[in-house]
């Protein structure tokens, strides 16, 4: 047969998927709770709605059937959309260009190509914060780039703490990478990037020559009170220098409740780099037509509407995640559950619970293979995204996510009520497996 690349055949599925993958082998009529992949169930706003109801409606574009290739940077409507929805935020647009792609994932690969060189040279790397949306790895990998990245720690508190700058300054000088990504609604911590260190990192970016990329999947899911952060927020008289540095990834998946749609943008205030990455993207032709038109209604609607949205999604998730942190600390003593204070994700750490040996990809796999426990005279089980993969800058045990497992608030709250549950048996009965007890 033929022989397949090396890179093929080490690849393996993304953490975030796994569960998934392996539960879906099952036959023996367990149910489960999936929580390990940010798939919202929740309805899309009211205008986007109305446009994938009305696809055949006179107005609509699709109403004879015919389905044409848009622009390669997108309709402009779809652009005038992102931008109208960073205003509404309260940020500047003026001067900003916006590539329309297939979904945030394919503006990540297009940052990587542009800023970035290739792995084995002395050409930048991309660097990560851990743990890390593991999928920008996944990427840097697929294209030959390479990753170096620098840690939080989860304090027994819940709360993820940064280094200080001197490390990450050290860390800079040393590998001398060409973008720094930066999450400030995280994914998967669900820490909250405040202005202040924003600011400080983009200081960090000007004084090294650095990209500064903000993935800003998540922005207006913060549950902190006062203002969005952003990187369009940073002024040039804060940080002289940052224009034309500055790049956003967007996308309709989360704040929107689109995640099939797969529209999202790349936003950029420096032309070159737009341009640059128009000419790279020629070759995928466009993005989905019918999702930029669904994606599209929101050019039209007012600031305020927008905003009204954003403050109903915040509702619907924060006291979801408060009662979530509350119930688990109560089922398993000693655990520790971050403290998300953005997004829709906190990460639930078995440290303190479990022995030194414990592996949460084990217990992970257990569970979707073979775990299960009777809820309402059912047997479920429960999908989680064990987390040593979204570290890089350790590994073994010194790692961090060997004991962590990151938790996505994707289902209805008197779903999610049931993860406390479902975690408790079923690590329960996990550790009291037979091989389990023998390696104790």
């Amino acid at each position: 047969m033929p022989t397949l690349s090396k890179h093929i055949r080490s690849r393996n599925p993304s953490a975030i998927r796994l569960a998934g993958i392996r539960f879906a082998g099952r036959r023996d009529g367990t149910r489960a709770l999936n929580v390990a992949i940010g798939n919202v169930s929740l309805p899309m706003h009211p205008a986007m709605i109305r446009r994938l109801h009305g696809l055949a409606a006179p107005e609509s574009p699709f109403c004879e059937g015919v389905v044409r290739y848009t622009p390669t940077v997108g309709t402009d409507e779809t652009r005038r959309a992102f931008l109208n929805v960073l205003g509404a935020s309260g940020l500047p647009t003026q001067g900003l260009h916006v590539l329309v792609t297939d979904g945030g994932s394919q503006a990540m690969e297009l940052v990587t190509l542009a800023c970035c060189g290739p792995a084995g040279t002395t050409e930048a790397p991309l660097l990560l914060i851990d743990a890390a949306y593991p999928n920008y790895k996944a990427f840097a990998q697929r294209l030959g780039r390479a990753t170096v990245s620098f840690s939080r720690l989860l304090e027994d508190d819940g709360r993820f703490t940064l280094p200080r700058p001197e490390e990450i300054r050290d860390l800079l000088s040393r590998h001398r990478p060409g973008a720094l990504v930066v999450i400030p609604y995280d994914n998967p911590t669900g820490q909250y990037y405040d202005h202040p260190t924003m600011v400080q990192l983009a200081r960090l970016c000007v004084e090294h020559d650095l990209w500064m990329v903000s993935d800003e999947a998540y922005r207006e899911l913060y549950y902190t009170g006062g203002r969005p952060t952003s990187i369009w927020a940073i002024s040039e008289e804060e940080v002289p220098g940052i224009t034309g540095r500055r790049i956003s990834i967007e996308t309709a998946s989360k704040v929107w409740n689109g995640c099939g749609l797969r529209i999202g943008a790349l936003v950029t205030d420096n032309l070159e780099l737009h341009t640059r990455c128009e000419a790279e993207n020629t070759a995928s032709l466009c993005s989905n037509a019918l999702g930029q038109w669904v994606f599209g209604a929101l050019a039209g609607l007012s600031h305020e509407e927008l905003r009204a949205w954003f403050h109903q999604q915040r509702e619907y998730y924060r006291p979801m995640m408060e009662a979530f942190a509350a119930h688990t600390r109560e089922l398993v003593p000693g655990v520790v559950v971050g403290q998300p204070s953005a997004a829709l994700y906190t990460v639930v750490d078995l440290r303190r619970v479990v022995g030194p040996d414990f592996n949460a990809q084990d217990f992970v796999m257990w569970c979707a293979e073979e775990g299960a426990v009777d809820l309402d005279g059912e047997p479920w089980t429960l999908l989680l995204a064990p987390m040593p993969e979204f570290y890089s800058a350790l590994s073994g045990a010194d790692n961090p996510g060997r004991t962590q497992m990151r938790v996505a608030f994707v289902e209805a709250p008197e779903v999610m009520a049931r993860v406390p549950v479902l975690l408790a048996a079923l690590l329960q009965k996990y550790l009291k497996r037979p091989a389990v007890l023998q390696e104790a």
